[in-house]
C-alpha cells in the first residue's frame, strides 16, 4: 500500500499578507477539484496537513472526496522564511537555490535546510508510527520541506535538483511498509497512484 506527499498547488500571492496565511488561487483550487474522482484520492483513509492555510484548503478538497477527516500538524509547515518576509519571484528563486546549496547555513535568518528536514521527517515518522500499512494516507504540505522529506526517503543529500517543478500541485509516492520512495514528483493531473 502507498502513501503520498502532495504539495499545495498555486496560491493567491499577496505581499501584504504573511505567507502562511495565503490561500489557494482559483487555478490551484481548480486543479485539485479536477482529481477528486481519481481512485487514489477516493481510496485515502487518512490525510495529514500542514497548518498553513493553503495546505489546509488543499487537504479539505481531498478529504471531502475521500470521505475522511484531515488533521493538521504544525511541524509540517514550510521552511521558516519569516526573517526576510515576502521576496519577489526572481529574488526568491535565488534564495531557494542558496538554501538548498547550503543546508547547514541560514539564508538571512531563514530556518536551515537541515533543521527543516529534521522537523518534517520527525512529523512524518510520528504520523506513521501507529498508522496501519494497509491504509493509504496522504500528507499535504509544501514544496521546500516536501523536497527535504523526499531526499530523506531516497537516501539522497539535500539538493535543489530534487525539488518539485514550479507551480506546486505535485505528488510523490512511497511504500508504507518500508517508507521506500516509489516515484519522483508528478503533477497531480498525471499521477495515477499505480505501481506494479
Amino acid at each position: 500500500m502507498i502513501g503520498v506527499y502532495l504539495t499545495h498547488p498555486q496560491v493567491a500571492v499577496d505581499a501584504s499578507v504573511p505567507v502562511p496565511e495565503w490561500g489557494l488561487s482559483e487555478t490551484g483550487r481548480t486543479r485539485l477539484l479536477a482529481i477528486r474522482q481519481r481512485p487514489w484520492v477516493r481510496s485515502l483513509a487518512g490525510i495529514v496537513s500542514s497548518a498553513e492555510r493553503k495546505a489546509k484548503e488543499a487537504a479539505a478538497i481531498l478529504a471531502e472526496a475521500a470521505g475522511v477527516d484531515f488533521r493538521t500538524v504544525a511541524e509540517m509547515g514550510e521552511n521558516d522564511r519569516s526573517a526576510t518576509g515576502y521576496l519577489p519571484p526572481l529574488e526568491f528563486e535565488k534564495a531557494a537555490d542558496w538554501f538548498f546549496a547550503n543546508p547547514e547555513r541560514s539564508f538571512r535568518g531563514w530556518e536551515r535546510a537541515v533543521d527543516a528536514q529534521a522537523r518534517i521527517v520527525a512529523a512524518f515518522d510520528a504520523a506513521l508510527e501507529s498508522w496501519p500499512p494497509d491504509r493509504p494516507i496522504a500528507f499535504v504540505g509544501h514544496g521546500g520541506v516536501g523536497t527535504l522529506l523526499k531526499c530523506h526517503l531516497a537516501g539522497m543529500p539535500i539538493a535543489r535538483s530534487t525539488d518539485q517543478p514550479s507551480g506546486g500541485g505535485n505528488v510523490f509516492a512511497f511504500r508504507l511498509s518500508d517508507r521506500r520512495l516509489l516515484c519522483d514528483w508528478a503533477p497531480v493531473e498525471t499521477f495515477t497512484g499505480e505501481f506494479g
